[in-house]
């Protein structure tokens, strides 16, 4: 005896989904509007070929579209979500199947139905994240009405799996890559501050002078002078010379013990004696009758404020 064929489930036995929860969870997956890939491709066309059916897709539904991750047979890229089968099988306990859509008052005005690719036949299998919200469906179509068999049915069940498990592995991978990004981000931001912390410590620089290089004590310089194209450095002992830019040799000495104080002057802080209007005066350097003559240097006026700020002021 001929068994009678199985009827579309009504809307009463799709299960409730919070809609806003569900999006979060398909937008976490990063995977609309992305190229084909060939692994969700290949599985699109093994349930084609299984189910018998000259169409297939990953269909996945969006606020307002199905947009097709794979697609089988069909040469649209996505649908509006209002005529998706997929709409409703996603929410299935089981495979979803539509045995004739133009029997059915759901779809039988629905243009995928009464236009191209004038599907009749639908069975969808849900996409479900680990935590059970559905994502979309892995479906078959055929344009003439037909039931599957209880392996074809089983067999789209284990390909939804599949498609389930590669999406998952994506997204794993992507976060992955997410993470080693961030991490390279704080290296990079551990290196730059250790950087900065070495160079603010460092006591000593090595002028190159005569194709020799000179090392200079940090706390042996008075000041810093640009000079055109060079640079010279005026030490408690001699002037040292060197091709190059003040904001070159900036980043080579300690910030906390130097400031700029000019355009083209640079002083060492505990080397003030006073300061008179736009002039500094730094410590002298012995002379035989063992007296010191302060150096003046002038202040810019817009290096002063942060002059100012540096020092500390009763």
């Amino acid at each position: 005896m001929k068994q009678p064929k199985r009827t579309t489930p009504p809307d009463s036995n799709l299960r409730q989904v919070n809609e806003v929860e569900r999006l979060e969870a398909l937008h976490s997956y990063q995977i609309l509007d992305t190229d084909p890939e060939q692994v969700f491709t290949d599985l699109a066309q093994l349930s084609a070929f299984i189910c018998g059916t000259p169409m297939s897709l990953v269909s996945l539904i969006d606020g307002e579209r199905q947009w097709f991750k794979a697609n089988v047979g069909m040469e649209a890229k996505e649908t509006p979500r209002e005529h998706a089968f997929c709409q409703y099988a996603m929410r299935a306990t089981d495979v979803y199947e539509v045995y004739d859509a133009t029997t059915d008052e759901r779809f039988a005005n629905n243009p995928l139905v009464t236009g191209e690719p004038n599907i009749r036949f639908y069975a969808g299998a849900p996409l479900l994240t680990p935590e059970g919200q559905p994502l979309g469906t892995l479906c078959a179509l055929d344009t003439v009405p037909r039931e599957l068999s209880s392996d074809q049915r089983e067999a789209l069940r284990i390909l939804a799996r599949q498609v389930m498990a590669h999406l998952e592995l994506r997204r794993i991978r992507l976060q992955l890559e997410d993470e080693r990004q961030k991490l390279d981000g704080v290296l990079r931001m551990a290196n730059n501050a250790g950087d900065a912390l070495y160079a603010n410590n460092r006591t000593e620089i090595f002028v190159k002078q005569d194709q020799r290089l000179v090392r200079v004590a940090t706390a042996d310089l008075q000041y810093v002078e640009a000079l055109g194209d060079y640079v010279n450095l005026h030490t408690t002992r001699e002037r040292l010379t060197v091709y190059g830019t003040m904001k070159d040799l900036e980043t080579k000495l300690p910030v906390r013990d130097f400031a700029r104080v000019h355009r083209k002057y640079i002083v060492r802080l505990d080397r003030i004696v006073s300061i008179e209007a736009d002039v500094a005066l730094l410590d002298g350097v012995r002379d035989a009758t063992l007296t010191r003559t302060p150096v003046r240097v002038p202040i810019g006026s817009s290096y002063k404020a942060g002059l100012l700020g540096r020092l500390n002021l009763v």
